[in-house]
């Protein structure tokens, strides 16, 4: 009876994780608002694959005779004083922003999953270290700790990158050592424990596949402040080191001094940013809702 029971238990684990997976999808596609945030991320998504297909003059291709004009059949965004197509630069500028949001993202991802990950299984000494080393980045705001470490290492897409990750490291760190502390006086970790189980085993086979759920969903809101902090900084002049580079928050700056004699060229990079951050955090807010059995619609 009992080797019978041994050998239904994976199947059993099975079907209940395939069932918690699909009640979670069945109400992601319940969640109106979350369907509206997927839409958007897919079409700024085929936007940046299908620029050199839609935009096929690139977006440093000028029109003589076409500066600062409005939208028109001939140019959907209207173009900027050099007379290049605002459409094509922000089909183009989707490709900086999502490559670097995304990369960014999933490198502060990386680092903080290994700093709560230590923190949350070992305790001690470890966790001490790693919380004073979050503690001593969450004290500086995101922004103002990102434009020092472009300032301090120069500008270009990998500084971005890091400065950006650098800036979601301690929330990813934090999330995932309290989720790991409340687990290990959980009675599967504590049958695990007794059985003799090392303690990375604990950790890899039965704590963190259970803590991956409220990083996957701020993983996803996460995005959505990269792509904003992407902007700022380019915004800023910490952008990429040729001005020209067909990116949102360098376009900003290039519009400020047309406001209102061309307000496209802030309208539609403006819009640009808005549509994928809110997509982004749609798609998180969902996320949570259907990922928290508490949360049923």
């Amino acid at each position: 009876m009992t080797s019978t029971v041994a050998s239904l238990t994976p199947a059993a684990e099975a079907r209940a994780s395939r069932g918690l997976w699909r009640d979670a999808f069945s109400r992601m596609l319940r969640n109106k608002p979350a369907l509206i945030g997927v839409f958007l991320i897919i079409v700024f998504v085929l936007a940046a694959l299908l620029a050199p297909v839609l935009g096929p003059d690139g977006p440093y291709q000028t029109y003589p005779g076409a500066s600062l004009k409005p939208p028109s059949q001939a140019h959907l965004f209207g173009t900027d004083r050099l007379a290049r197509d605002m459409f094509t630069r922000v089909l183009y500028g989707a490709q900086i922003s999502l490559v670097v949001g995304v990369v960014s993202v999933v490198m502060g991802l990386s680092i903080g999953v290994l700093m709560g990950a230590l923190a949350g299984a070992f305790g001690g000494w470890v966790d001490a270290v790693m919380m004073r080393t979050v503690d001593v980045l969450l004290s500086i705001p995101g922004i103002l700790l990102a434009i020092g470490i472009v300032a301090w290492l120069g500008r270009g897409y990998p500084q971005i990158m890091l400065a950006v990750a650098v800036t979601n490291v301690p929330i990813f760190a934090r999330l995932l050592r309290g989720s790991l502390l409340a687990l290990r006086e959980s009675e599967f970790v504590i049958a695990a424990r007794s059985i003799g189980a090392s303690p990375g085993r604990l950790l890899v086979r039965h704590m963190m596949p259970n803590a991956l759920t409220p990083l996957i969903v701020a993983a996803t809101l996460a995005l959505a402040t990269a792509i904003i902090d992407v902007a700022g900084l380019g915004f800023l002049g910490l952008g990429p080191p040729d001005p020209r580079t067909p990116e949102w928050g360098t376009m900003l700056t290039d519009a400020r001094s047309f406001l209102q004699r061309a307000p496209w060229l802030l309208i539609f990079p403006g819009l640009a940013i808005s549509l994928t951050a809110i997509g982004f955090n749609m798609v998180g807010d969902g996320l949570r809702e259907s990922l928290d059995p508490r949360m049923k619609r």
